[in-house]
């Protein structure tokens, strides 16, 4: 029941077009999970990430588990298509990717513009999420498609053309100097 009313007051996220504040922070967001939802739900949603582990890690969650898997699955295609772009191999732990994902991992390594092929990617995560999204809008399922959904629009928002310019450019570097380098974050 609480979940009804903590997601009645949240703004919706729907048609947030780019150039437009975010109607809720993530902090805002973290406070009021706190305030109304019981204590495993505020531990899953502490969990959250666009970024899961490559090793599987159990979430009490429907959502959050395809999420996961889905994220996982295209990290995996990506880096497959990038390794077979540069005739190379890579461990992919015999993951079977559907015809989509192959898809989608093609087509943003061959975007020239890394901005481009974010945004591409961005688009994609997004309709993959809505493809998640609870028919209950008032369940902890629908909480965490919230929480999820803030976390990929605000890291959207973040992008900056030149800081972006500059860390590929590093990276690109350290990999034909054979150094081994992070992204700059």
């Amino acid at each position: 029941m609480a979940e009804y009313y903590f997601l009645s007051q949240l703004p919706s996220l729907d048609g947030v077009s780019e150039n437009m504040a975010l109607p809720i922070t993530e902090e805002r967001f973290l406070e009021l999970c706190q305030r109304f939802l019981a204590k495993n739900a505020q531990n899953e949603i502490s969990k959250l990430t666009l970024a899961p582990p490559k090793e599987h890690e159990k979430s009490t969650s429907a959502l959050v588990e395809a999420w996961n898997k889905g994220e996982r699955d295209l990290r995996f295609a990506l880096a497959k298509a990038r390794a077979e772009k540069m005739k190379k191999t890579i461990d992919t732990e015999n993951k079977n990717f559907s015809a989509e994902l192959v898809k989608v991992a093609r087509t943003a390594i061959e975007i020239e513009s890394p901005m481009e092929a974010e945004k591409f990617l961005n688009r994609y995560r997004l309709e993959f999420l809505e493809s998640l999204r609870p028919l209950d809008t008032f369940s902890k399922e629908a909480v965490f498609y919230y929480g999820l959904k803030l976390k990929l629009i605000s890291r959207m928002r973040q992008f900056n053309a030149d800081i972006g310019e500059a860390a590929y450019k590093n990276i690109y570097n350290s990999i034909m100097n054979g150094e081994r380098l992070e992204a700059i974050q």
